[in-house]
């Protein structure tokens, strides 16, 4: 008979909108996609730091600081040792990141759709006059070639 080690394997975790993550594979795929977030820093319960702002960057490198400035939010997952999950009574989630006595919660914020149809059209705007600047910048290239 051949037996297969999988068997005897404890299967990976299962969370559903509330729970403790510590795989810090699992912190990054549950954050990549946050975007606009209120933030809360905590330490020994007390606030230390609070705003909103965008999270620009996920990364996993222990050589490197969290950094939050500007409303610019760079999270390191290496900063703490575990996320907790939540979701309130009105079905909200958020987040806590925990490092010993350190939390920093991120509740994310929604943007509702008119907020995206303007996002949209400023993106749509710009990407316009991007392309613009770049056909008028090959058009001077090509009348100083011809005039050389």
């Amino acid at each position: 008979m051949n037996y297969n080690r999988r068997e005897h394997t404890i299967p990976a975790p299962c969370i559903v909108d509330a729970g403790t993550i510590v795989n810090k594979d699992d912190i990054k795929r549950l954050l990549s996609d946050l975007g606009h977030v209120k933030y809360v820093h905590t330490l020994d319960n007390k606030i230390c730091g609070q705003g909103e702002g965008w999270i620009l960057e996920i990364f996993n490198d222990p050589q490197q600081a969290t950094l939050i400035a500007n409303s610019n939010l760079y999270l390191n997952i290496q900063s703490f040792d575990f996320l907790k999950l939540y979701r309130t009574d009105d079905n909200e989630t958020y987040f806590d990141l925990v490092q010993d006595k350190r939390q920093l919660r991120l509740i994310p914020i929604s943007v509702d759709s008119t907020d995206q149809e303007l996002e949209k059209s400023i993106d749509e705007n710009i990407i316009e006059q991007i392309m613009k600047e770049v056909i008028a910048a090959r058009f001077d290239a090509k009348l100083d070639d011809e005039n050389s």
